[in-house]
């Protein structure tokens, strides 16, 4: 299977994907941490791959979206975005109304 079957795969079978350096127990980087802690305090199940763990998956996701940074987070199949997106996401849905 190659990289990009993989994350269509993962991507396909899973809710919410998040494509990061190093494991939702053990970021590698505070970009991804940031996005984990995010979903763990929203209470979100998710699935982690660690692009970190293979070469081909850490350019396979970057190809697969287009996007050029990671994290990556994937919400019911559609490209959410990279850490930026997702704090200004949750930024606004916690703003008092």
């Amino acid at each position: 299977m190659s990289a990009r079957d993989d994350i269509a795969s993962t991507i396909e079978t899973n809710d919410v994907v998040l494509f990061m350096k190093g494991t939702p127990q053990f970021p590698q980087c505070g970009f991804s941490g940031q996005v984990v802690q995010i979903l763990d305090y929203l209470g979100v199940p998710y699935k982690g791959v660690n692009v970190l763990a293979s070469d081909e998956m850490r350019q396979g996701i970057k190809e697969f979206s287009n996007w050029p940074t990671i994290p990556q987070l994937y919400v019911k199949g559609e490209f959410i975005g990279g850490c930026d997106i997702v704090r200004e996401m949750f930024q606004a849905s916690c703003r008092p109304t």
